[in-house]
């Protein structure tokens, strides 16, 4: 189902309605550090399409495939194995709020990387989750130096509504980006739409150029 502009834009107001009761929400004054157009909150508002998924370990895998010499699979175990990473960033929502001083922990998307051989082809990535839930990035920003796969934030196991047991975060991109609960990561050499970008939301989703819609 294809939306268009108009009822997108309905969507996107009723996204931002849900956001009233988030309290500590304030403007920030220093534009390097937040986008046009955002407001810093000191909470963490949950913004999700459907229901919180039930998640057995016991079978959940990562899966690497597509435009690879050979697709990979990580079981929790093994995706635990590698090696860890910390960072602190901020992060932008496309309904305007932004979180500043995140800190999480994981995986870098370049470690995971390392475990694959991409083919020449490959310039895309369609994060999947389960659900059915996809988004795409562009490969450059897939691997930036603050792009991880998350298990951990603030110092504890992920919440299940913030993506337990894993959530991609992707902060040089608008916060859809950064797939809860992601089960796959699919390289492409085209720039596929993924859930939202399918229903209007913008192909690449830059909070600094306020890249919130693609038409």
């Amino acid at each position: 189902m294809i939306l268009n502009g108009q009822t997108m834009h309905k969507r996107f107001q009723r996204r931002i309605a849900r956001l009233k009761g988030v309290r500590s929400t304030r403007w920030h004054s220093d534009p390097t550090r937040v986008p046009p157009g955002q407001v810093v909150t000191d909470h963490f508002p949950v913004l999700h399409e459907g229901d919180v998924p039930h998640i057995n370990l016991t079978s959940w895998q990562l899966r690497l495939f597509g435009l690879v010499e050979e697709p990979v699979s990580f079981t929790w175990e093994a995706l635990h194995a590698l090696p860890a990473t910390e960072v602190a960033t901020d992060v932008h929502c496309v309904t305007r709020w932004s979180k500043l001083d995140t800190v999480w922990e994981g995986v870098s998307t370049r470690e995971l990387l390392s475990r694959v051989t991409l083919l020449p082809r490959a310039g895309y990535v369609l994060v999947h989750a389960a659900g059915g839930y996809t988004a795409n990035l562009e490969l450059d920003a897939f691997l930036a130096n603050d792009a991880l796969f998350a298990w951990g934030y603030e110092g504890k196991p992920l919440a299940p509504a913030h993506g337990w047991p894993l959530r991609l975060v992707a902060p040089q991109r608008y916060f859809w980006k950064s797939v809860k609960w992601v089960t796959a990561v699919e390289f492409l050499s085209r720039n596929k739409p993924g859930y939202w970008e399918e229903r209007g939301y913008h192909m690449v989703g830059d909070p600094w150029r306020e890249e919130r819609f693609g038409w």
